[in-house]
C-alpha cells in the first residue's frame, strides 16, 4: 500500500527567468546548417520572395482580370471557384462500389 502522507511531486527541469517573446519578426536569414551555395544565393531569393508577395492589384483595388497576372500566396486568398468547385452528387452505383471495396462493379 501507499504511504498516508505524501510528498508533492517536485519537477527535475527547472526554467530561469520568465518568458519573453519577440515583440517583432527576426530578420530573414538562411538555415547555419544550409549548404555555402544556397547561402550565398539567399538575398536573391528574398527579392524574388518579396515581389511574389501580394497579388497585382489595380488603381480601384480590384484584381485585374487577366488570369496570367493574378498570383496568390495561399489558396484562400484566390476566388472561391478556383480552390472549392461545386461538387456533384454521387450516384447510388459509385456509393455501392466504394462502400462493397470495388466488389459491386463485377
Amino acid at each position: 500500500m501507499h504511504p498516508t502522507s505524501r510528498v508533492a511531486h517536485k519537477p527535475l527541469i527547472s526554467f530561469i527567468g520568465k518568458r519573453q517573446w519577440p515583440s517583432g519578426p527576426q530578420p530573414q536569414r538562411p538555415h547555419p546548417a544550409a549548404p555555402a551555395q544556397l547561402r550565398e544565393a539567399f538575398s536573391d531569393f528574398l527579392e524574388k520572395y518579396k515581389s511574389f508577395s501580394s497579388p497585382s492589384r489595380s488603381s480601384d483595388g480590384h484584381s485585374q482580370q487577366n488570369p496570367q497576372s493574378l498570383r496568390f500566396n495561399e489558396f484562400w486568398e484566390a476566388p472561391e471557384y478556383l480552390w472549392r468547385p461545386k461538387t456533384r452528387q454521387l450516384e447510388d452505383s459509385e456509393i455501392d462500389a466504394v462502400l462493397s471495396g470495388g466488389a459491386s462493379l463485377r
